[in-house]
């Protein structure tokens, strides 16, 4: 079983070879065969052991036993024709399959390799190989880092991109028996197979945590496991059970939740978790899927919004009119505070213990900044819809919509949000990529500019009068200003400021706004 990158469609292959495509509410609307390597070998001649939708969500490769991958496109729209793009010839049979980047399928093999098929080249090649068995693979949370497992109980570690941590690669750790359950979550890795035991291990192999249920009779082997999106709960499928367990950030350590038992359900056979983490869904030995709503707390938010927090980190905010949905996550696995939505409801702000979560519900574009806690003293300015303003304790710091690095940050007395003018790429300019421009008041009588994109400052501008309102041109390069007496200056050509100044005729605020 697959969910789709976008959330928008399920993806089931039965024991028939057919895969069936049902919509995020559980309602069928598609269907498609699948087929063996030779048609002379016949349509019963292989089984589908992995199945992966590419992160565009247009694809959907399958694995199987029969020594091939297959890439059907399936199309954006239920209905479209589904065509084989790529086909990948192996020398033995695939046992699972991964599809974490764009033209990246990671699959195991039979005969113990874990190799890369790139769907760009149509080539594949190996990453690593072992003398056993590839009985699971897993991927980190960012999808950057995979785990396989073999049937000799050996876990090895791989890294497309560390990101920095500085983690090592290989063998990883010899589990007691093969670890058919193994999975990747944002603070240990988890496994589990035949003995009934499951072990929570730390970043370098050690063991962090056992639960032992090798003495209770109504359970059986372990069979497959999920994380969530968020990485901070795992679920474990056996026989007519799903064993919950969740991070505590507080012990740091793993809490077992009360088990979802359910009686003739027979064996977990697959497990896949929705992106949004709204969604867990179980496939099962006698061909059945159930689907289960996956939620901490929901709350509706001024009669217009649903939220619905998934996880410690993960909160969906839909707009309750439209139906329009946005997954606000803290990429840090921070737990996330109230969400509020404000600025004419249209921008989401939470905290973390050590973030600032912001977006734009009308462009989904999201960010994540490193933040202090200050007790919620900020104060929040949506002015400007490329970036958000917050002033907290004498500094204005910007932060860019959809980036996770804080643009930029001065310190100022004046909150007033005419009093300081932000220009983010509002026209293109020949030979420059980025133009990135702040002014704002140093006191109450000059204005500084600065270029955010260098990091220095552009020039100063002293006046002998109170100035009570500024504005950047769409390039940053002139600056318009009016001082308490309703005189109205022009400065342009920064950094070397020669401007002209004038009285406007009446100096009424009508002219000025007109002028202006």
């Amino acid at each position: 079983m697959a969910w789709s990158y976008n959330n928008a469609k399920f993806a089931v292959c039965t024991v028939d070879r057919v895969v069936l495509l049902y919509d995020e509410h559980g309602e069928r609307r598609d269907k498609f065969s699948t087929k063996p390597a030779d048609a002379k070998y016949g349509r019963k001649s292989y089984m589908v052991k992995g199945m992966a939708f590419s992160p565009d969500s247009t694809k959907i490769a399958i694995g199987q036993t029969d020594n091939i991958i297959y890439v059907y496109k399936i199309g954006e729209e239920w209905g479209d024709k589904k065509v084989i793009c790529n086909k990948f010839i192996q020398t033995s049979a695939v046992t699972c399959l991964l599809w974490p980047a764009e033209n990246i399928i990671v699959f195991g093999l039979a005969e113990g390799k874990v190799r890369l098929a790139n769907t760009k080249t149509n080539k594949s090649s190996t990453i690593y190989g072992t003398d056993s068995f590839v009985v699971s693979l897993t991927s980190n949370v960012s999808g950057k880092g995979i785990l396989s497992g073999h049937a000799d109980g050996t876990i090895v570690r791989y890294f497309f991109d560390d990101e920095g941590s500085g983690e090592s690669q290989g063998k990883l750790v010899t589990h007691p028996c093969p670890p058919y359950a193994l999975t990747w979550a944002s603070s240990s890795i988890v496994a589990a197979g035949c003995d009934k035991k499951i072990i929570a291990y730390g970043k370098e192999g050690h063991i962090i945590q056992t639960f032992d249920y090798s003495r209770d009779p109504s359970e059986k082997e372990f069979t497959t496991a999920v994380t969530s999106p968020g990485g901070q709960s795992v679920v474990i499928g056996s026989y007519d059970r799903l064993r919950v367990l969740n991070w505590s950030p507080r012990r740091s350590a793993w809490e077992e939740a009360k088990p979802k038992e359910i009686a003739h359900l027979y064996t977990i056979t697959a497990l896949a978790w929705k992106r949004d983490g709204s969604r867990l869904c179980a496939g099962t030995l006698c061909g059945g899927v159930e689907q289960f709503d996956c939620c901490l707390r929901r709350s509706i938010y001024k009669n217009k919004f649903e939220m619905t927090y998934v996880g410690p980190s993960q909160v969906i905010v839909k707009n309750l009119s439209t139906g329009t949905r946005v997954v606000l996550k803290s990429h840090y696995g921070y737990e996330i505070d109230e969400v509020k939505i404000l600025g004419k409801e249209r921008y989401l702000v939470a905290h973390t213990s050590d973030t600032l979560l912001l977006g734009d519900l009308n462009s989904n574009k999201l960010s994540e900044v490193a933040w202090q806690g200050s007790g919620g003293n900020e104060k929040f300015f949506f002015d400007n819809e490329n970036v958000c303003m917050i002033f907290n304790a004498g500094e204005l710091t910007l932060v860019e919509y959809g980036s996770n690095e804080i643009l930029g940050s001065v310190r100022t007395e004046f909150m007033n949000p005419h009093l300081i003018s932000v220009r983010i790429n509002e026209r293109r300019q020949r030979g420059m990529e980025e133009n990135k421009r702040l002014a704002y008041l140093i006191d109450i009588k000059t204005i500084a500019a600065v270029d955010l994109v260098g990091g220095y400052n552009i020039g100063t501008i002293s006046h002998d009068s109170k100035i009570d309102w500024l504005e950047l041109n769409e390039t940053g390069h002139k600056l318009l200003f009016r001082d308490k007496k309703m005189r109205v200056r022009w400065e342009t050509g920064m950094p070397r400021v020669q401007g002209v100044s004038w009285a406007y005729p009446g100096a009424g605020k009508v002219g000025v706004t007109a002028l202006i």
